[in-house]
C-alpha cells in the first residue's frame, strides 16, 4: 500500500482518535517510541505520542502533548544537531541524527531519532512522524572505542618520539665518533707524509706511500659519513667515482679518464671502511699499474642495487695482466682477498689485452 493510501487509514491521528485504524493501533502498541507533531498547530507541538515514548522519556501523556520536542533538549544537546532538524523540518525533508536527550528525571541518553514528513493527497504536509531509539549503549561503545584508540595513539606517539630521540642521539654520536676518526686518520696521514720526507729508498717511499693512499681512503670514508644526512647507509658507487676522480688527478703522467654508470648503491655503514679499502686497492691497481707512462686510456665504473645486493664494476682499457684469477698482486691482492671474505662480497676477475675488470657482489640488507 502507497504513502497516499497509509494517510487514508491515519485520519487526523489523535491521542484519543485512531482506535479502529489498525495502522494508528500498531502506532500504539509498537515497542519502537514514536510521536506525532502538528506543524499547522503554533510550535509544531506533540499530538499523539505512544505508551513506548511514555516509557523511554519517564513523562506521562498529559506532559507531552502540546509541547514541541525540545523538552527533551538539554545543556549538551549539540545545537548543530538542533539546527539540522530544524532545517528538516522548515524544508519539509526527512531526517536521521543521533542527539543527546535527557529523560523527565533529568537522566541523559542517546537518541537515534528518525522524522519524516506526513502529507495529505494534495502533497501538503499535515503531520511529522519521528521515531526514537535509545543507542546509549552502541554511543557508549563507540565512544569508549574512540579514547582507547585516541590513548593508543598517543602511546604510539610517544614511543615513536622516544625512538626517534634515541635515533636522533645515535645519529649525533655517530657523526661524533666519524668525525674523530676522520680526525685521527688526517693526522696518521700527515705524520706519514712528514716521515716521507724522511726516506731515501725508493721501495721504503712506495710502500709507504701505497699506506698512505689507503690511510686517505678510509679517511674518505669516514668524512662521507660524517657529511651524510643518514650516517646508517653508505653509497659504495658514489664513493668509488670520487675515489677515482682523486686518484685520476694525482696522476700528471698519464691521460686516464673516467666513464661512469653509477645509481645508488647503498650498503649498511658497517661495511663501508672495509669496502672502501677494497675499492681503493681496486682502483690503484689500474691508475698505477693498467696505464704506461704516456698512455691514454679510461676506467669505467658501473654500480647497481638489486635486491639484497649491491653490484660494483671496475674495469680499465688498459694492457691487461698476465693473471686471469687475481691480476691485483702483492699485498694489495691480499688486502682484496682477505676484506672480500670479512664483508661477505665476492670479486671475480676477468683480464685480457683489452684491459681488466673487477665485478663485486656485495652482500647488503640495504635496498
Amino acid at each position: 500500500m502507497d504513502e497516499r493510501k497509509d494517510w487514508h487509514l491515519t485520519d487526523a491521528l489523535h491521542h484519543e482518535q485512531g482506535r479502529g485504524d489498525p495502522f494508528a493501533a500498531a502506532v500504539r502498541a509498537t515497542r519502537m517510541p514514536m510521536i506525532i507533531t502538528d506543524p499547522k498547530l503554533p510550535d509544531n507541538p506533540i499530538v499523539f505520542a505512544n505508551e513506548a515514548f511514555q516509557k523511554l522519556t519517564g513523562y506521562d501523556r498529559e506532559e507531552i502533548l502540546g509541547r514541541n520536542c525540545r523538552l527533551l533538549q538539554g545543556a549538551e544537546t549539540d545545537p548543530d544537531a538542533i539546527n539540522a532538524i530544524r532545517t528538516a523540518i522548515a524544508d519539509g525533508g526527512d531526517i536521521e541524527i543521533d542527539l543527546l536527550n535527557y529523560r523527565k528525571d533529568g537522566s541523559a541518553f542517546w537518541n537515534a531519532l528518525y522524522l519524516s514528513p506526513v502529507r495529505d493527497d494534495t502533497g501538503d504536509i499535515q503531520f511529522f512522524f519521528a521515531s526514537q531509539l535509545d543507542v546509549t549503549a552502541r554511543i557508549d561503545a563507540q565512544s569508549r572505542i574512540a579514547r582507547q584508540k585516541r590513548h593508543v595513539e598517543q602511546q604510539v606517539e610517544k614511543r615513536t618520539a622516544d625512538l626517534q630521540s634515541a635515533l636522533d642521539a645515535q645519529k649525533l654520536l655517530l657523526h661524533e665518533v666519524d668525525h674523530r676518526v676522520k680526525n685521527n686518520m688526517t693526522m696518521i696521514g700527515s705524520i706519514l707524509r712528514l716521515q716521507l720526507r724522511e726516506v731515501s729508498d725508493e721501495d721504503s717511499a712506495h710502500q709507504m706511500r701505497a699506506m698512505m693512499s689507503r690511510i686517505d681512503a678510509l679517511a674518505t670514508v669516514h668524512r662521507r659519513l660524517y657529511q651524510s644526512d643518514d650516517v646508517t647507509r653508505f653509497d659504495i658507487g658514489a664513493y668509488a667515482v670520487n675515489l677515482a676522480g682523486d686518484l685520476v688527478r694525482a696522476v700528471t703522467d698519464r691521460d686516464i679518464g673516467l666513464v661512469t654508470d653509477v645509481r645508488r648503491a647503498e650498503i649498511p655503514a658497517g661495511q663501508a671502511a672495509v669496502l672502501g679499502l677494497i675499492v681503493n686497492e681496486i682502483l690503484t691497481n689500474c691508475v698505477r699499474h693498467a696505464f704506461a707512462v704516456g698512455d691514454e686510456g679510461h676506467i669505467s665504473i658501473f654500480a647497481r642495487a638489486e635486491e639484497s645486493r649491491v653490484l660494483l664494476s671496475i674495469a680499465d682499457n688498459g694492457m691487461g695482466s698476465t693473471r686471469r684469477d687475481q691480476p691485483a698482486a702483492g699485498l694489495g691482492g691480499i688486502i682484496i682477498e682477505r676484506l672480500s671474505k670479512q664483508a661477505g662480497t665476492q670479486v671475480t676477475w676477468q683480464t685480457d689485452a683489452s684491459g681488466t675488470r673487477a665485478d663485486l657482489t656485495i652482500k647488503s640488507e640495504v635496498t
